[in-house]
């Protein structure tokens, strides 16, 4: 069962602010429904040590929080187009003592999987193929374990 009350920033243990925002300038083209903007709206927060994220929505603006140490690693500014709701801006964390930024392509993935793999809880199959992929072409690496890498970067979700 699904806990109907939002995650908000007072009911983190922890949550600590993007230090060095650097603009996003590739954002997931996706449009999300009403009711998945509604999901979003409530937020998630981690249940275990497996689960990397936290993520809750101020105004229209969603936080994704890496769930032990608080960090802040992305905002993202929501805004209605016909047929739902899209991303119109975002920050990074650029801080590479907070967080390993590999490409702006690999950050679109990763912010857009945060949303629907962990949030949301679809499968999202191909965006964590690309990110996969997008890892393994900037490492120059054929042997990337792909389960290792997506739960150390994406967690699971209860």
């Amino acid at each position: 069962m699904v806990d109907a009350s939002p995650v908000t920033r007072s009911s983190l243990r922890r949550v600590l602010p993007i230090m060095a925002p650097r603009p996003m300038v590739a954002l997931p083209a996706r449009t999300w429904s009403g009711e998945q903007w509604e999901r979003i709206g409530l937020g998630y927060r981690s249940r275990d040590m497996d689960e990397k994220w936290n993520v809750f929505v101020e105004d229209r603006v969603v936080f994704a929080h890496r769930s032990w140490t608080g960090r802040g690693v992305y905002e993202a500014s929501f805004e209605p187009v016909t047929g739902g709701w899209r991303i119109a801006a975002g920050v990074v964390e650029s801080d590479p003592s907070r967080h390993r930024s590999t490409s702006d392509d690999w950050e679109r993935v990763m912010l857009e999987l945060v949303l629907s793999a962990i949030v949301l809880g679809e499968p999202a199959t191909e965006l964590r193929a690309e990110l996969v992929a997008l890892t393994a072409q900037k490492a120059g690496r054929t042997d990337l374990e792909a389960g290792v890498f997506l739960h150390s970067n994406l967690g699971l979700r209860s």
